[in-house]
């Protein structure tokens, strides 16, 4: 499994990045969500549940 962010539909709000237990998440100079640690995320969907934007997913 793994994490997916849709750049299309980010709007780079953050939430995921603030709800991240683990912060493998940032908000990039583009002001889109980035994965920058996927190997440290545990798919809690945290992320996937709090995006207004339907954004970012886990992939199975």
């Amino acid at each position: 499994m793994s994490l997916k962010v849709l750049n299309n539909r980010c709007k780079g709000c953050g939430i995921c990045v603030e709800f991240c237990p683990k912060k493998v998440l940032i908000v990039n100079q583009f002001e889109k969500v980035e994965v920058v640690i996927e190997e440290e995320c545990i798919l809690c969907r945290q992320c996937e549940m709090r995006c207004p934007d339907f954004a970012i997913f886990v992939q199975k």
